[in-house]
């Protein structure tokens, strides 16, 4: 009751418990699609005074939502996430606190996961529960379809007025707090996975990987040395702060080759018996397919620290650019309706419109072509009409179907 424009807005996900055991309940219990109600609770009772603000909160949670159609990663009935909530005094200080975390996820995104993203505002139809506005990153799949990848909210005084959530200011006047919140949850785990994976398996950003290099010694007529050799190269790399691994199993290289590339491990160390000889190792990287110019390089020994590192980032750029054309090339600006209706019907992409901002002209696409808006942003010069339906353009906006 205290905030019914949330629980509203969430509840064709709100997962209800109405029996314990074999005891029905006197009173249902609503498993937390998110945790507003419990942070505005909190909140109301730890701040008191203008001196006590602003309050950050960052936590890790898992949070349950009723999901009829599952998709790993994307959309589960329970979910880890990253969630902040935060008051603050002034309207101000809220937008820019939403706009910082905003910005925030945009460079992990860029340059952690190596996904661009599109950086923009949420439509009223798409906005969170309760929320003022509703900011997001939007990345594009290869089958064509957009991937909501973090979102950060200006929640107003919504919440602190359903929690009552007070404080008293400089001028000894009470007031009601602005609050925010924002997260990304393992979703971008399947952004990563689709968007970087191959036939072989993961391809996981050097930053993002829990290995970045792995040594898979050559073992030749019983001669050890190989091994003793990687585990010393391996020791001084991790001393050097780098996170690597070294493959002695009693396997075929071959099949540990399969193994890691599998796996996604950014770079596999290679050290033979003629790698001995040469005082050198071979760097094959993972972003490569076999043959590929620059896919395999022989290292030697005391170059083998600024190389992995030299090879680490070069591999992130090369992500990151191959992310950028696809989702560039599959971005298109659209000024013609019957066009703008068939790309969004065909899942070309993100396709680029003036929009009017009618949720009767989103519902009406959404009908039609199963696509929504993924996020807008200011008009450029000269839009004027909106593509989709005729009426005076407010905003420019990606439309995609969705997942």
């Amino acid at each position: 009751m205290k905030e019914a424009d949330h629980v509203e807005g969430f509840a064709p996900e709100v997962l209800w418990v109405t029996h314990g055991g074999s005891e029905k309940l006197t009173e249902r219990l609503a498993i937390r699609p998110t945790s507003e109600v419990i942070v505005g609770t909190m909140y109301a009772q730890w701040i008191e005074s203008y001196r006590d603000l602003p309050i950050l909160i960052n936590q890790w949670a898992n949070v349950v939502r009723w999901e009829k159609a599952t998709r790993p990663f994307l959309r589960t009935m329970e979910f880890l996430w990253q969630e902040g909530h935060t008051a603050h005094a002034t309207a101000a200080q809220a937008r820019e606190e939403t706009l910082r975390m905003l910005d925030v996820y945009e460079d992990f995104a860029r340059n952690v996961a190596a996904v661009p993203v599109y950086k923009g505002v949420k439509s009223a139809n798409e906005r969170f529960p309760g929320a003022v506005e509703t900011y997001s990153i939007e990345a594009l799949m290869p089958d064509g379809k957009a991937l909501q990848s973090a979102t950060s909210h200006d929640l107003g005084q919504n919440f602190a007025k359903a929690y009552d959530i007070t404080f008293a200011d400089a001028d000894q006047a009470i007031k009601h707090v602005y609050t925010t919140s924002w997260g990304m949850s393992w979703r971008m785990l399947g952004a990563v996975i689709m968007v970087h994976g191959d036939d072989r398996g993961l391809k996981i950003p050097p930053k993002l990987a829990p290995i970045e290099a792995v040594f898979v010694p050559i073992v030749r007529g019983g001669d050890d040395r190989p091994v003793a050799k990687a585990k010393e190269l391996a020791d001084k790399l991790r001393a050097a702060g780098r996170r690597v691994k070294v493959d002695d199993r009693d396997q075929s290289p071959g099949w540990k080759y399969a193994e890691w590339e599998m796996r996604g491990v950014p770079l596999r160390v290679e050290i033979g018996p003629k790698d001995l000889e040469s005082g050198s190792v071979m760097l094959v990287r993972r972003d490569k397919n076999k043959g590929e110019e620059g896919g395999k390089v022989a290292v030697a020994f005391d170059a083998l620290e600024s190389a992995i590192a030299q090879q680490l980032d070069d591999i992130h750029a090369a992500m990151l650019g191959a992310a950028e054309r696809f989702l560039l090339g599959r971005t298109f600006a659209v000024n013609g309706r019957d066009e703008f209706f068939a790309r969004c019907e065909n899942r070309d992409g993100m396709i680029d419109i003036a929009w009017c901002g009618r949720a009767e002209c989103e519902a009406e696409v959404k009908a039609q072509t199963g696509a929504t808006t993924r996020n807008t942003r200011p008009l450029k010069p000269g839009d004027a009409i909106c593509t989709a339906c005729g009426e005076a353009a407010a905003v420019r906006a990606y439309f995609a179907q969705s997942y």
